[in-house]
């Protein structure tokens, strides 16, 4: 059955920033420290500038999409005229917000960039009292969240939930079978005793938090090396990882960066199996067959945040966004046009009903496409992109990735 396609083509304790103007009237400073905590938000400034993954702002513009959009509304609430920048990766992201501070008003960061983005002053930290989080995944609640460091750190908030999902293995269910149970079909040279059948057809991730999903494989593989965290891994640990992707690496046809790359490689064959998005699964199966599987080891996965930069030019209209950005109907709307689970467990069942009418896909919407959307126990079941900081910190990962992929 084919669905719709989602789109085309050392922390610094900062004090807490609520609105654009503080108790007292003052504007908060550029980095966001001297700002105080407020309990409302200030008139609107007519202009947003946002950071965004593709598929995050839809306006009603996209050709054969018109009925997706979210913005227009949030436009007509605030006078906030949305423009955005968007983004391939997270290290584009935190460039940007660090490069060009003063431009930007806000990000959707995942947790390979929001960390860093905290520590280098360039977001606010929030007052959570500003906004509603009674129906967020416990996992993601500001409150009583155990997955929330990637945007609350030394108590303070720094931003506002959005969509989550898992990275799982995407393959052409023509060429991989029997269907892949494990990650084994993309790292490993030799499959049962004979050479992997699917060498040079293989894809990865190309950037260094992808050396997380290898170490996530070698905790079941190789548990003599104590992985217990792949984001916090020692020299030894890293440098197993790192081994075991310098061995992919001759499997591989052509590493990701752009969701174009993968899409395109399994629709005219090149690619039978990697590692993928949701997003990449349900446009790539318009045009080939494939499926996600969900591998025994275990799955990275994202959580994205609008996080707001502490020199925002238009602060109000950066919070109203992260106010609206949380309502069931728009994350409902986003997770069904995106490919994702919302971090707003009441958009579930608008998403269920909204996706069985339209498509009759029944029970199939509670699938990992959609990160089993509500579904504490799966949500928890993800290593979720963090910031590598201790012991072997991002700049080390950079460092190595660059050894793997010999540039």
């Amino acid at each position: 059955m084919k669905r719709v396609p989602k789109w085309v083509a050392a922390f610094g304790v900062l004090a807490l920033i609520g609105a654009a103007c503080s108790d007292d009237g003052t504007s908060p400073g550029g980095d966001g420290s001297s700002a105080s905590a407020i309990s409302s938000i200030g008139p609107t400034e007519g202009e947003l500038n946002l950071i965004a993954w593709v598929g995050y702002t839809e306006d009603g513009t996209t050709e054969g999409y018109e009925n997706y959009d979210w913005i227009t509304p949030f436009e007509d609430q605030t006078g906030c005229e949305v423009s955005v920048k968007y983004a391939d990766s997270s290290d584009e992201m935190y460039n940007l917000m660090t490069s060009q501070a003063g431009q930007w008003d806000g990000v959707s960061a995942s947790g390979d960039s929001s960390n860093r983005l905290i520590a280098s002053g360039a977001v606010s930290a929030i007052d959570p009292a500003l906004f509603d989080f009674s129906d967020i995944i416990a996992p993601l609640n500001p409150e009583t969240g155990t997955e929330t460091s990637q945007y609350v750190v030394d108590g303070n908030v720094y931003g506002v939930p959005w969509m989550y999902g898992p990275n799982f293995l995407m393959y052409n269910t023509e060429d991989v079978t029997p269907a892949p149970t494990s990650w084994d079909v993309v790292f490993e040279p030799e499959l049962n005793g004979a050479a992997n059948p699917y060498a040079g057809s293989i894809t990865a991730y190309d950037f260094p938090i992808y050396i997380a999903d290898a170490a996530v494989y070698l905790m079941t593989h190789q548990p003599e090396l104590g992985i217990t965290d792949p984001y916090a891994l020692t020299e030894e640990q890293l440098n197993a990882a790192v081994e075991l992707l310098q061995g992919q690496s001759t499997l591989i046809d052509k590493y990701w960066a752009s969701y174009v790359t993968e899409i395109d490689g399994f629709v005219d064959g090149s690619m039978v199996a990697g590692t993928a998005w949701p997003v990449n699964l349900s446009y790539a199966e318009l045009d080939a067959p494939v499926a996600a599987a969900e591998p025994t080891e275990g799955m990275t996965g994202w959580a994205d945040t609008w996080m707001m930069s502490s020199s925002a030019p238009h602060p109000n209209c950066m919070l109203e966004w992260m106010d609206y950005s949380l309502g069931a109907d728009v994350q409902a709307e986003t997770a069904e046009y995106y490919g994702a689970a919302a971090s707003n467990t009441a958009a579930c069942p608008i998403l269920r009903e909204s996706l069985d009418t339209q498509f009759d896909f029944g029970d199939a919407v509670d699938t990992v496409r959609y990160g089993y959307c509500g579904d504490a126990d799966f949500l928890e079941s993800l290593w979720l992109w963090r910031t590598p900081q201790t012991p072997t910190d991002y700049s080390v990962w950079v460092q190595k990735w660059t050894e793997i992929r010999g540039a």
